[in-house]
């Protein structure tokens, strides 16, 4: 038996199982102070773990963070801006409190992990992780690996075209202002038109504006990664209408460069929708425990 800890800003959520076929029990509880959410899951899987064994933890965090096991700071929620969660120990008190192997990453590294194994990305060595919600963040695998390298990549804040002409939003990120999250994240569309997404309609001119934005960002990350696919969830993937113009977009901005079939003639298979849906988290971090397991 795994667990998985989906951490997230605004919520946790917390599952047993071995994967989407097997998942025993689940909870979700708000993102308060660090102590008494990390203690809210652990006490989570001390209830699910009597009687039989829990073999290992994942923990797929919102960040930035440390994923490095070679680390002092292995583990730990390092520069958020998440208020009293700076420099917070989370692997770290989940492993001395349970006693078990914890495997610990990004949320979306993390997701990327369980659509590698369970989803959208099976048999790919090579694909990118897409979340576009109240931030946006992106992970995968390159080579079979999760990408880690300094740090970890931090694709919701790179820069990207803004005619402030045509948009002349100022972006909302209270670090780099008009990057991709300050132009494209769930609060940045609603800042942009006074009303939140969700209730805008499919053929309001938000849904072209925002699939510019991505689709630049999609073409820099294939012209950089070079991805066999990219699975784009999050939120604000909820309004479908948004693929097609995204994929639309992005083939237009490309012009004919990259000369890939699986690109040119499958573009609905290239930029993809996430098949585990919204368990994609859990079920990665139950991937990460499963990583961890097998390491130790």
């Amino acid at each position: 038996m795994l667990g998985g800890i989906e951490a997230g800003g605004t919520k946790f959520v917390c599952a047993v199982g071995s994967g989407p076929g097997d998942l025993r029990a689940e909870v979700r509880f708000e993102t308060t102070g660090p102590q008494e959410t990390i203690n809210r899951a652990i006490e989570f899987f001390k209830e699910q773990a009597r009687g039989t064994t829990l073999d290992a933890v994942g923990i797929a965090a919102f960040g930035p963070l440390d994923p490095d096991p070679r680390s002092e700071t292995f583990g730990f929620i390092t520069s958020t801006p998440k208020q009293g969660w700076q420099n917070t120990d989370f692997a770290g008190v989940v492993q001395n409190a349970l006693r078990v192997p914890v495997g610990f990453d990004t949320d979306v590294n993390g997701a990327a992990l369980g659509e590698w194994r369970w989803g959208a990305a099976q048999g790919l060595e090579n694909f990118i992780y897409l979340t576009i919600g109240t931030g946006i963040g992106g992970g995968g695998l390159i080579n079979g690996e999760l990408m880690h390298g300094l740090v970890h990549p931090e694709m919701g804040h790179i820069r990207i075209p803004h005619d402030r002409e045509a948009d002349p939003y100022a972006g909302l990120c209270p670090y780099h202002g008009d990057c991709l999250e300050g132009m494209a994240s769930g609060p940045a569309i609603a800042g942009r038109w006074q009303e939140a997404a969700e209730n805008l309609e499919p053929d309001h001119p938000a849904w072209q504006l925002q699939a510019h934005y991505l689709a630049l960002a999609l073409m820099n990350m294939t012209l950089t990664l070079s991805p066999q696919r990219i699975v784009l969830g999050g939120g604000v993937m909820r309004q479908r209408q948004l693929f097609p113009l995204i994929r639309k977009r992005m083939l237009e901005l490309l012009n004919g460069y990259v000369q890939a079939p699986a690109l040119l003639d499958n573009v609905d298979r290239f930029i993809v929708p996430p098949a585990l849906g919204d368990q994609a988290g859990v079920l990665g971090a139950l991937a990460l425990a499963e990583r961890a397991l097998h390491a130790k």
